[in-house]
This record gives structure tokens, C-alpha cells and sequence, in this order.
């Protein structure tokens, strides 16, 4: 599930937040061979759709024990990334079941899909830590907890997430903003592109700005000079610039639904013009299946947590339960 590459017939490679791979099968027992490029991946183990164990492969192949011991009969197995892709990309190669365990027939596909592209908040970041640190390392981050992943499950929707920690529609933290990646499978390589025609989504969720909102103020910070030299963008600019990204995501899918969300950070405080803005852009659009959500803030420090990651995801439901009749 997922942007996941096939690098061979015998091996895919996993990069981005949410990615999983998901065997049925019936046996007592199951394991998986995978290689991480930093070893600094984690991934949930699921069996039969519930969390097990957390996983975190090494630099070299090797085969991890998912599971043993279970009842005789019919089971299922899958990995969820819980990491971004700039934590590393895993290699996979396969699951092996013990004894005379048999692989059985995949589940069909699943008839609802949706695409969410986000930055810290859809990635689900320190979404698991709460030292007060808001801090990424170890298993803080876990996009299984995110609203994203949560809306998926409760319209047991397959879901894409195309997300990065600190990315901008105008300006990141770091040097790449969400134009010049949404089109990638791989995100660490620029020639590598995904194929928008092999599965259009029902539904596009497009949850940015918040970073934006901030280095737009920061004239001396040193992407916003590379963006914006010594001139502060224009709500015009701003406005522009988030049009242009709907409409980029419209070319590739003419008759999908898309929700432009703000999540529950400081950009849907009280007093911010940044809800503004995105209305602007979406009306100016004059396209019927564009919508806008602006979740409130949480007004607690840092990323969202389990809870306020949960109160997203019950807001996004309702709003598609009125909005599609899902």
C-alpha cells in the first residue's frame, strides 16, 4: 500500500510515511527479510489487524520473527512504516511462514482510496512522545497514530501519504518544498516519478501552510532568502502559490474530491490570516469537488498528540461522512 517501489521482481522498496506491505496466510508463524538503508526506519507489526511489536531493521538483510506460536488457521501479517522517508528507505524481500504454513489468496482491493499530502502533522511526528521534547528520535514519530492513517482504517480506505516534517507549498525549512516532490515515488530522487494513472484516489487531503506561516517571517532564515531574496511574499503570492498546487493535483486526477485542511497548530489560532488565505485560493478555484476544513487549535505545545491526532481524524470523518455520503 502505498508509493512503494519494485526495484526487482524480488524485492520492493518502502519510503514514505504509511507505506505497508500485508500478507493472508494460514500457519502458526511468520517472518520477513528487510534491509534498511540507516537502520533508523520503525515499522508496526500487525497481526491479524492489531498492533504486536515495533520493528526496526538493520543495515544488513537479515530475517525478523513477526510472529510465532499463533492458533492453527487463517491469519494476516503486515508491516506499517511509522518513520519518514528521510529516516530510510527499506528493502523488502519477502515473508517467510514456518512450517507448512501456505500463503493465501490477497484480500480484494479495497474500494475507497484517499491521498494525503502533509507535512510533521500527517506524518504523525512526536505524535508518541510526551517528555515535553517534542522530539522525532526513536519511536516518537508513528504515522499509524495520525489523523491521516485513522480517516484510512475507519473507511477502510487504502491511503497514500506523501508527507515530510518542516515542508512548505512556498517556502520548508529545508531546501525541497511540496511541488518539487508530490510527483515522486522515490523522494530522495528527483527522475523518479509516480505514475498517477495506475490508482486515482477517491479523495486528496492537502494539509500544509503551517510551516509557511512561520518562515515567512523569518527574513533571515536561509530558505527563506534563497526563496524569497529580501522581499516577504505577498498574500497575493501566498494565495497564488496554493492555487497553483491544487490545480497541480487536479491535472492529475480530473474527478477526485480535495479538501484543503489546516491542521490544529498555531496557523488556526485565533487571529490568523492563514484560513483566509487557503478560502481565497479554494474559491478562486470555482471547482465544486474542492472543499476547505480548518481543524481548531490545540493550543498546547508542539505536534499533536494521540488525543488531538484522534479529534483530526473524528473532524476529517464527519466532515466526509456530509461532504462524499461515505
Amino acid at each position: 500500500m502505498g508509493r512503494v517501489g519494485k526495484p526487482s521482481p524480488e524485492a520492493a522498496e518502502l519510503y514514505w510515511s504509511g507505506s505497508s506491505v500485508k500478507l493472508n496466510f494460514e500457519g502458526t508463524g511468520v517472518k520477513a527479510r528487510l534491509k534498511d538503508t540507516s537502520g533508523k526506519s520503525y515499522y508496526n507489526v500487525l497481526i491479524d489487524g492489531k498492533e504486536v511489536s515495533v520493528l526496526q531493521p538493520d543495515t544488513a538483510a537479515r530475517l525478523y520473527t513477526l510472529a510465532q506460536q499463533l492458533a492453527p488457521g487463517k491469519h494476516t501479517v503486515e508491516l506499517f512504516k511509522r518513520t519518514e522517508w528521510d529516516k530510510g528507505t527499506t528493502t523488502f524481500y519477502g515473508f517467510e511462514l514456518e512450517g507448512k504454513g501456505k500463503v493465501l489468496p490477497a484480500a480484494a482491493p479495497k474500494t475507497r482510496r484517499i491521498e494525503f499530502y502533509g507535512n510533521s502533522i500527517t506524518a504523525g511526528y512526536a505524535v508518541e512522545d510526551y517528555s515535553g521534547k517534542d522530539s522525532w528520535e526513536g519511536t516518537n514519530t508513528n504515522h499509524y497514530a495520525s489523523y491521516a492513517a485513522l480517516t484510512a482504517r475507519f473507511f477502510d480506505a487504502a491511503h497514500t501519504c506523501v508527507c515530510k516534517s518542516g515542508i512548505g507549498i512556498t517556502v520548508s525549512w529545508e531546501a525541497s518544498i511540496m511541488p518539487d516532490i508530490y510527483d515522486r515515488l522515490n523522494p530522495s530522487d528527483p527522475a523518479s516519478k509516480w505514475d498517477f494513472s495506475q490508482t486515482p484516489p477517491d479523495l486528496v487531503v492537502i494539509n500544509l501552510f503551517q510551516n509557511d506561516s512561520w518562515i515567512v517571517n523569518l527574513p533571515n532564515n536561509e530558505q527563506y532568502r534563497r526563496r524569497f531574496g529580501t522581499n516577504k511574499p505577498t498574500e497575493e503570492f501566498l494565495i497564488t502559490a496554493y492555487q497553483n498546487f491544487v490545480k497541480s493535483i487536479r491535472g492529475k486526477y480530473p474527478n477526485t474530491h480535495i479538501i484543503a485542511m489546516l491542521g490544529n497548530m498555531d496557523i488556526t489560532r485565533a487571529g490568523s490570516p492563514w484560513p483566509g488565505y487557503v478560502e481565497r485560493a479554494v474559491a478562486g478555484l470555482q471547482d465544486p469537488k474542492v472543499y476547505t476544513l480548518f481543524a481548531p487549535y490545540k493550543n498546547t505545545p508542539g505536534h499533536p498528540r494521540v488525543e488531538e491526532q484522534q479529534a483530526m481524524a473524528n473532524q476529517l470523518i464527519a466532515f466526509i461522512q456530509e461532504k462524499l455520503n461515505w
